[in-house]
């Protein structure tokens, strides 16, 4: 009989405004990607991705186990590009599912930071909720607090995470290294207290979103003006371009309207909920 699993993952926004590599969470848009043994290899999907070994979820997989004998369907409601952890996503899928195919018990996270580069989103994608990366690959995580909803505002055109990495200073003034670390933990604490006036006020930024504001200065404007249209705040989305806009429920439709006014043409609108739920893998008989 041959085995199959399916596992389910969700997208991830890194950072969160002040928690530059350290802050992501997990939002409700889903890889999904079917593992079955036909005895070849092969990658089916829609998608514009590698179809051979070089598919990231496959290169994930064969951490643990070669590929040879599997089929790997993907879909994706992800977009590929923009910021919001599609790599990460596939990467975790391919891992979660070679160990629950063969009773491994590996360290999947451990393993999935190696090959996308650093915690944040594997941290999200893997464990779902609001995740804290420290040092020693520490990762606390904590729910979202109920209310708390996304709008994703996602530009039709990409800018490349290496030009945003390089973007950059290799040095920050003490000041905003301070002003990042005061709104870190106002953040933090927000979400664990569910207090929307901690969390408008540690969403601001000094250490990345405002060196790379060239590069997207459309996204960057409806950062500034975030409050302005009746949101907590807004945060660029990893490296970018995608805004996250964050709401409590009771505004998310107002904000939502004024969003669509000032996207149209130039961007993609999603309602988005924050994600508790982590990978997910189920096996098929």
């Amino acid at each position: 009989m041959e085995r199959r699993r399916i596992v389910r993952v969700p997208a991830s926004s890194a950072n969160l405004g002040p928690g530059f590599d350290v802050l992501a969470a997990a939002l409700a848009l889903h890889v999904e990607v079917e593992v079955v043994e036909t005895g070849r290899f092969a990658v089916e999907t829609d998608l514009d991705i590698a179809r051979d070994r070089r598919n990231l979820c496959v290169r994930a997989f064969e951490r643990l186990h070669p590929s040879d004998r599997f089929t790997f369907r993907i879909r994706s409601q992800i977009p590929l590009s923009g910021g919001l952890g599609s790599s990460a996503a596939a990467i975790v899928a391919g891992l979660v599912a070679a160990d629950h195919l063969f009773e491994l018990d590996a360290d999947v996270f451990g393993l999935a930071c190696e090959v996308e580069g650093h915690p944040d989103n594997v941290a999200a994608a893997l464990y779902g909720g609001v995740v804290v990366c420290g040092a020693g690959g520490a990762v606390a995580r904590v729910d979202p607090p109920t209310g708390l909803e996304g709008l994703l505002v996602v530009p039709h055109t990409a800018v490349r995470t290496a030009q945003a990495r390089a973007a950059l200073p290799a040095e920050v003034p003490l000041a905003d290294a301070v002003h990042n670390v005061a709104c870190t933990a106002l953040l933090t604490l927000g979400l664990a207290r569910g207090d929307w006036d901690l969390v408008g006020r540690g969403l601001d930024d000094r250490l990345h979103e405002p060196y790379r504001a060239h590069l997207y200065p459309r996204s960057a404007e409806l950062v500034r003006d975030a409050r302005s249209l009746g949101a907590l705040g807004a945060t660029i989305s990893g490296a970018g371009p995608t805004v996250l806009v964050w709401t409590h429920y009771e505004q998310t439709a107002a904000v939502a309207e004024r969003l669509r006014e000032r996207t149209a043409g130039w961007a993609q609108l999603l309602r988005v909920p924050f994600e508790t739920q982590g990978a997910d893998v189920r096996a098929l008989v």
